[in-house]
């Protein structure tokens, strides 16, 4: 039996569940685009595969489906004003914000902690939002900055050593 869920309680559920915070970004030969997204995890090792999850709203998502190719910088904590801006709709995202290029030619945003370039591999439907699935093709050396996380509604850091957030037994225990 199929019962019917209220999105409020949903999302307030939902939003104790403790993401990062990424900028999905791409290019398409003529403007940089990209929008602020918490649905972003790693897929497979091999391959390596990402995943994310854009609106069926967006107006940067076909963009980016269109380039197919794109980066996902992995912003860090003093890094909140960047995702207001990303997360916003209209204005130049990018008219505040230092950027580079990417081997794919997407933008890699100044400040982030890392990030991930890929290949479009796959795009399903999924309710009000579609599920891209990327191929790694280059990725970025981490900085020692710590993570913007994203947390009942909020922007939070972490004062966690990364001992204490990753205090399981050995590498095969993850991913």
């Amino acid at each position: 039996m199929i019962t019917q869920v209220d999105s409020a309680q949903f999302r307030s559920v939902l939003g104790h569940f403790c993401t990062g915070v990424t900028v999905v970004t791409a290019h398409d030969g003529t403007t940089p685009v990209g929008f602020a997204c918490q649905s972003f995890a790693a897929l497979s090792l091999d391959p390596p595969l990402v995943l994310f999850c854009p609106s069926r709203t967006s107006r940067t998502w076909p963009v980016i489906e269109q380039a197919g190719r794109f980066t996902v910088n992995l912003l860090s904590e003093n890094q909140r004003e960047v995702s207001a801006a990303f997360g916003k709709p209209g204005a130049d995202k990018f008219a505040s914000v230092e950027w580079g290029p990417a081997p794919s030619g997407s933008p890699i945003l100044r400040g982030a902690l890392t990030w991930v370039d890929c290949d479009l591999e796959a795009v399903h439907e999924a309710g009000d939002h579609y599920v891209a699935i990327g191929r790694v093709r280059a990725l970025g050396d981490p900085s020692s900055d710590r993570p913007l996380l994203f947390y009942r509604g909020q922007y939070t850091g972490t004062e966690a050593t990364r001992t204490q957030l990753f205090a399981w037994a050995g590498p095969d225990d993850w991913l």
